[in-house]
């Protein structure tokens, strides 16, 4: 999974943590540059009110990562919204998701037959979404071909952290969770949120 541009997708209403936890992993390898992009370009405001300017790609990219928060609610009932983001995820190389963006990524389609799991706390709302999905309830992340998903919010770093690990060794790995002063949570079967 070595690239060297990886595409955030953002929306109105993402979780920042979310977008900018794996953007601090990946943006911490010299050879990875981010680019943050949204359907119609310009500014999005993640729900805590952070402003990021957005360019727009074209499908074909190395790598995309899709982010959850609030905005996902609406926007898996968007068809235009969804056939585009079938578009980026189909074309994409590798794609990432984090929390609720599973669901965005699993109304496309692209997650039928496919081990993926979600944030713990919207679990029922996410699953229902798309029964086809082989759902993983205790999971913190899963990794299934090209698809990596992850579970809620800062679930995202240890996703990112464990492909870093996977790819470039953990030795790599547990140099950037030093440098950020973070305790990684590197057992991808168990996540401590998860419920029963």
């Amino acid at each position: 999974m070595h690239f060297s541009t990886l595409n955030i997708v953002l929306f109105d209403g993402f979780e920042t943590l979310d977008a900018m936890g794996p953007a601090e992993v990946f943006g911490s390898l010299p050879s990875c540059r981010l680019r943050f992009i949204s359907r119609e370009g310009g500014p999005v405001v993640s729900t805590q009110g952070v402003i990021v300017q957005t360019g727009i790609a074209a499908p074909g990219g190395e790598a995309l990562l899709i982010p959850g928060g609030q905005g996902t609610r609406t926007r898996v009932d968007d068809e235009e919204y969804l056939h585009w983001l079938y578009g980026l995820a189909n074309a994409s190389n590798v794609c990432m998701t984090v929390c609720t963006g599973s669901a965005l990524l699993a109304k496309t389609g692209l997650l039928d037959g496919v081990r993926a799991t979600t944030n713990k706390r919207a679990y029922g709302w996410v699953t229902s979404l798309r029964q086809q999905v082989r759902w993983q309830p205790r999971a913190r992340w899963v990794h299934d071909g090209k698809f990596w998903t992850s579970s809620g919010v800062s679930a995202g770093m240890d996703m990112a952290l464990g492909a870093v690990a996977e790819n470039d060794g953990v030795a790599q790995a547990e140099a950037l969770a030093g440098k950020m002063e973070y305790c990684w949570n590197r057992n991808p079967d168990e996540d401590p949120f998860a419920r029963g």
